[in-house]
């Protein structure tokens, strides 16, 4: 790489680094209001899910009819039950296959947030490293007294904060998302056992009968 070009970049200043991460913090609004959106309805449809589910699991047809309500406990426990109701040893394998599809669509572009949360402030921290080296520069070019460095150094400290003020709510976004995701597979999870004992009972009830 071009030693002049590096020179040149260092003595711009961190602005750019700001735009940058401003432009970070949109993308992380994005992501923040859209999980939000779909995890609420998720954990609604699980709520309203569970209720029937618990109301009518000793009524096989009520409980096919329950999952209907959708969602992707919904999904998990009917791809469990279409596959499994004449076989339940293999309820289990099917119930974990079936969340392991649905948790890549509830942790859906958690990615961006838990990566700007670990980035932003290293990326904010490289525009102040580029400010305080334009406000030397400057310093030197133009014989500028402690004022003229101490407000550039002013200047490239906001880079630091902007880079904190994106990392902070991505980090308790990324976690509050994370363990929403992780109640609603433990919720499905347990009423998918509930509904395999059930089919387990069935056989030795009709074998008493």
């Amino acid at each position: 790489m071009n030693p002049s070009l590096i020179s040149a970049l260092a003595v711009a200043g961190g602005n750019w680094v700001i735009y940058g991460l401003i432009l970070c913090s949109v993308a992380a609004l994005a992501v923040i209001l859209e999980r939000w959106k779909v995890l609420s309805r998720e954990e609604k449809l699980f709520a309203a899910l569970q209720s029937e589910v618990l109301a009518r699991r000793k009524d096989a047809e009520g409980v096919r009819s329950a999952l209907k309500v959708g969602g992707a406990a919904g999904r998990i426990l009917g791809a469990a039950l279409d596959d499994a109701s004449d076989n339940p040893e293999v309820f289990e394998d099917i119930l974990i296959s079936a969340s392991l599809k649905e948790k890549k669509f509830l942790e859906k572009r958690l990615l961006v947030l838990g990566t700007l949360g670990n980035n932003a402030p290293f990326i904010g921290l490289f525009g102040t490293v580029l400010g305080v080296i334009k406000a030397f520069h400057d310093l030197a070019a133009n014989a500028a007294g402690p004022d003229a460095v101490m407000a550039g150094l002013s200047t490239a400290l906001v880079a630091t904060a902007v880079g904190l003020f994106v990392a902070i709510p991505s980090v308790v976004a990324y976690n509050y998302f994370q363990k929403k995701a992780s109640d609603l597979l433990s919720g499905t999870e347990s009423l998918g056992r509930l509904l395999l004992a059930r089919l387990r009972r069935a056989p030795a009830a009709r074998r008493a009968a």
